[in-house]
């Protein structure tokens, strides 16, 4: 699923992200989302967030909804 819409996107998703460093090279990082970054509702580059181990990217795919 797409990572360019805030409502799609809650703590507890495990997510793609791209780093700032990796940004050239496109390489992606996976992990669970602590927080959400960005405050308006679309980003055409992926919604901000930092993930559960403290690193912060943009979200490029969401790979699983919140764990219940």
């Amino acid at each position: 699923m797409d990572g360019t819409v805030r409502s799609r996107i809650k703590a507890g998703v495990l997510v793609d992200i791209v780093l700032k460093k990796d940004q050239p090279a496109g390489k992606l990082t996976r992990g669970r989302v602590e927080r959400i970054l960005t405050n308006s509702q679309t980003h055409p580059h992926g919604i901000k967030v930092m993930l559960t181990d403290g690193q912060v990217g943009r979200v490029q795919h969401v790979i699983e909804e919140e764990q219940k």
